[in-house]
């Protein structure tokens, strides 16, 4: 018997550096309102998930500690483990720019670093995920999937064996062999899962790589894609959203925020059909996983296509979604 579609939502927690990001020590990073949103952020995705059992892994940003301390993220990780989900760890590198102790840029990217300095901060990161769960990450994954093999390398040498990094519409790898939109691949002795991307026709007649993601992809392309992966006998699909997703903000400093519907609703139909359909689909984490996945590549569809139906409602529905405050 065919065994369920496994999907996993993976959940970037992290905070915002808000126009810090552009600006550092001009401007303030915005910490727990950025991943609460007033009830509409982490609360709101984590009910979600437990209305309809389902399980997630939520990649914990660590390097924050180096402005906000520990408390913060670390009762944001209490709310999260409380729940019952798992977590694992996310590396965004310009946290550490706040740092006394070392000459850090303010690029957020993974790739493009010496050996050296992208042990440290991956040590670091390491070490503050232990002490806030209690247990050493299984899974690493870089912010905005920007990875090269010294990342690889790096994650091997302080004992970290699978990576959730690569998403092909954030970022391009150097290197073919980094060119992930599906399954799992070995580089470099790490067993990379990418998030799940797929090749939709543009108005020029180009296929653009598209990362599955609650905030850009619609539901109905979502349920395409779920239907087909099932049909070919994909073995997983990872996906990526965040907390902030389910909010919209009119200024940076989330000083003024509203629900999200077009997005809440958009994981809501997800859980809901993921439970109804579970002959089929089966919702799984990387704490589930992670020993398997970890034996055995699958493989890597490069060109798993959707009807241009889908993307142009999707262009519809995310910019009248932008455009509204109240949609």
């Amino acid at each position: 018997m065919l065994k369920p579609l496994e999907v996993l939502i993976s959940v970037d927690t992290s905070f915002s550096l808000g126009e810090g990001a552009k600006k550092p020590f001009e401007y303030n990073p915005i910490g727990t309102r950025s991943v609460i949103c007033d009830g509409n952020g982490l609360e709101f995705v984590l009910d979600a998930l437990d209305r309809f059992q389902i399980n997630a892994s939520f990649f914990i940003e660590t390097a924050n500690k180096s402005y906000f301390g520990d408390e913060p993220m670390g009762n944001i990780v209490k709310k999260i483990l409380f729940a019952g989900q798992d977590t694992q760890l996310l590396v965004d590198p310009s946290w550490c720019h706040f740092e006394q102790s070392g000459n850090y840029s303010a690029n957020d990217s993974c790739a493009g670093r010496d050996f050296i300095e992208l042990r440290k901060i991956l040590e670091k990161s390491s070490r503050t995920f232990k002490k806030w769960n209690h247990k050493k990450p299984q899974v690493i994954r870089a912010v905005n999937g920007q990875v090269d093999q010294i990342f690889y390398k790096t994650i091997y040498d302080i004992g970290i064996y699978m990576s959730s990094s690569v998403g092909l519409e954030m970022y391009i790898p150097h290197g073919k062999e980094m060119l992930l939109y599906t399954g799992r691949s070995k580089i470099a002795d790490i067993m990379e899962v990418p998030l799940f991307t797929y090749k939709d026709k543009d108005i020029m007649g180009g296929y653009p790589s598209k990362t599955l993601q609650i905030a850009t992809s619609s539901w109905k392309e979502m349920l395409y894609i779920l239907k087909k992966a099932r049909k070919m006998e994909v073995e997983s699909i990872v996906l990526l959203t965040k907390p902030s997703d389910y909010i919209k903000k009119k200024t940076p400093d989330y000083s003024i925020i509203t629900r999200n519907r077009v997005n809440q609703e958009r994981l809501l139909k997800l859980c809901s059909f993921i439970n109804e359909n579970d002959q089929d689909f089966v919702a799984v984490d990387f704490s589930m996983k992670a020993d398997e996945w970890t034996k055995s590549e699958s493989s890597n569809i490069r060109k798993f296509k959707v009807p241009t139906r889908f993307r142009n409602g999707r262009k519809i529905e995310n910019l009248i979604n932008n455009l509204f405050w109240k949609f």
